[in-house]
């Protein structure tokens, strides 16, 4: 699995999507102070009008994927995709 640079750009409100946390987040200073420097994901300020953060994402996305609408990516990174090897276990033991 790829690691993808994403660029995750602050909306109107100054909320982006943090992996870390898995969830909306007010990227302001104690944000980027308390949990952004500190992540190993964390991968620069996006030039002041966001964070990027790297990491393997199972999904189809380009490199780098920039992103816009936190919601809708804090929805999107909630699916996750089940394997044949998964549904197996399941049928076995489930």
């Amino acid at each position: 699995m790829p690691e993808i640079n994403h660029i995750n750009l602050k909306n109107a409100e100054g909320l982006v999507y943090c992996c870390l946390r898995n969830k909306l987040v007010k990227l302001d200073e104690e944000q980027e102070q308390t949990f952004c420097k500190m992540c190993k994901m964390y991968a620069g300020p996006a030039g002041g009008r966001g964070v990027e953060c790297v990491w393997e994402d199972m999904r189809d996305v380009g490199n780098p994927h920039v992103v816009t609408d936190p919601h809708e990516e804090f929805k999107m990174n909630q699916m996750r995709q089940v394997g044949p090897n998964f549904l197996s276990t399941l049928i076995v033991f489930g």
